[in-house]
């Protein structure tokens, strides 16, 4: 295999069109050594020697694992426990009460893009702290969705197993000896109350929610950015529509509405956003 940290504009553009047509991801001209980087592991193990001979080899269907991983290798980013914290934190101190006292009965939450499971299973862990600080509440079903495109970084997530780096990522000691086991001298794993209210669930963005239902907040971080503006715009329609009356949307911290502005009332819980389904 040769090489390759620089590609033919043909075979680049032959590139982002796959990517754009089978995960929506709107890749920048500028992002040829990303690339590189991530691909060259794949090169290797199925002894291909360019970009162009992959690209190849994918839209020819003849390797439907292979194709999953190269998504999975552009897609996947890091990720850790309460990102940001601040969304947590308004669902601690604010929107679970209020869904209580609107008469709620079985919340329904939705982690979008979820990743290795840190989201959902740290949006977890705020209800189950709620639930142990309210008096007189013994229980408050929750249901929280967790999805993703990718299938291999679902079945991880839902393991809900960690080595000591990962949970090292924004897990303070106490939510560790309160939620977790741990099964090995290097791995703890999520207790069984935290993970019960977690259902995994492969999902495209690009593609219809319907059978998802409708949902009283939604978390889609980090994952806007990769699409085009058009592909973006259509997934906070979706979004929007998916959610429940005066339910709530969080997108990362460097993303915003765009276009999809007039959808949502903005709520400023510093330091950061959270939007409300108008």
């Amino acid at each position: 295999m040769s090489d390759q940290t620089h590609f033919s504009a043909e075979e680049f553009q032959n590139f982002r069109d796959f990517l754009q047509e089978a995960a929506g991801i709107d890749l920048g001209l500028n992002k040829q050594y990303l690339v590189a980087t991530r691909v060259r592991r794949i090169l290797i193990d199925y002894k291909i020697e360019t970009l162009a001979d992959l690209t190849r080899v994918i839209s020819s269907g003849s390797e439907q694992n292979l194709r999953q991983k190269v998504i999975d290798a552009m897609t996947t980013n890091e990720t850790f426990w309460f990102r940001d914290i601040y969304p947590y934190e308004y669902l601690s101190n604010h929107f679970l009460a209020e869904l209580r006292q609107r008469g709620v009965k079985r919340p329904r939450i939705w982690s979008a893009a979820c990743s290795y499971g840190q989201e959902p299973y740290s949006i977890s862990m705020i209800i189950e702290e709620y639930i142990q600080r309210s008096r007189g509440l013994s229980a408050f079903p929750c249901d929280i969705l967790a999805t993703d495109l990718s299938s291999t970084v679902l079945d991880a997530a839902a393991k809900g197993c960690y080595d000591r780096l990962s949970v090292a990522r924004g897990l303070e000691g106490d939510r560790l000896k309160a939620f977790f086991h741990q099964s090995s001298p290097d791995t703890w794993c999520v207790n069984k109350t935290i993970r019960d209210r977690i259902s995994f669930r492969a999902q495209n963005l690009l593609e219809s929610y319907l059978l998802l239902g409708k949902f009283d907040a939604i978390f889609c971080r980090n994952v806007l950015i990769y699409f085009s503006s058009e592909h973006k715009l259509n997934i906070l329609q979706r979004l929007h529509r998916s959610l429940n009356k005066d339910g709530i949307l969080v997108l990362g911290s460097s993303e915003s509405l765009g276009e999809a502005n007039d959808l949502f009332a903005t709520e400023h819980v510093r330091p950061g956003v959270i939007y409300r389904a108008r």
